[in-house]
């Protein structure tokens, strides 16, 4: 059975760090390029990061972007999201997801996906 779960969210103080993790069952990680999305309340989901398969070429989105890095760790098949500096506007329901083939920040175009962590900023 085919599934992504996702943990590490909790509630951090502005400025404080979390480590999100994505572990995969049933595929093997590696050979799929995973994505970190979230959503906010009243807020359409959004690409946060991604990691190629192969290569392992990153991408963030601006607003993240030298707060944020993903890792892999094949043998462990699990994708990590280190988030330092965090803000109150990085205050959402965050969810990993993976597909075959290239990278993309649009989320419709995943086949797998996690239930999700709540991640919450705020003092």
């Amino acid at each position: 059975q085919v599934q992504l779960v996702e943990s590490g969210g909790g509630l951090v103080q502005p400025g404080g760090s979390l480590r999100l993790s994505c572990a995969a069952s049933g595929f093997s990680l590696e050979y799929h390029s995973i994505g970190w999305f979230r959503q906010a309340p009243g807020k359409e989901r959004e690409g946060v990061s991604y990691i190629s398969s192969g290569d392992g070429s990153t991408k963030y989105a601006e607003s993240v972007k030298g707060r944020f890095t993903i890792s892999r760790d094949n043998a462990k098949n699990t994708v990590y999201l280190q988030m330092n500096s965090l803000k109150p506007e990085d205050t959402a329901v965050y969810s990993c997801a993976a597909r075959w083939g290239t990278p993309t920040m649009r989320p419709d175009e995943y086949h797998y996906w996690g239930q999700g962590t709540q991640v919450t900023v705020s003092s």
